[in-house]
């Protein structure tokens, strides 16, 4: 009777491991097939974070404003003025003189 219950007190975390050991398996592989291959996108920092709210708010936006009913619009509206703004700075550099309005007509 001695050795039944020693072997059901070794049966039992045995077990246990070994389902332990395959769910552990199964999921780093699941893991590694969710890896890309691609490099990661360049990850901001806290500086340029901040510079991009400081030229948001040069063209109009104002975070303090909370929860605005405007808020889509105004920050959309800054950022389009921005990235006016950093093309006509890119054209500038390039030499490039444009006549009429950057963005295209419907």
């Amino acid at each position: 009777m001695k050795s039944d219950s020693m072997k059901q007190f070794v049966d039992q975390p045995l077990r246990a491991l070994v389902v332990a050991s395959a769910v552990l398996m199964a999921t780093s592989a699941s893991v590694y097939a969710q890896t890309s291959s691609t490099p990661a996108a360049h990850q901001l920092t806290r500086a340029e974070v901040r510079h991009e709210l400081e030229e948001l708010e040069a063209a109009g936006y104002n975070p303090a404003q909370g929860d605005d009913v405007d808020y889509p619009a105004d920050i959309q509206a800054a950022e389009a003025k921005v990235a006016a703004k950093h093309q006509a700075e890119r054209n500038a550099v390039a030499g490039v003189v444009q006549i009429g309005p950057t963005t295209p007509t419907p």
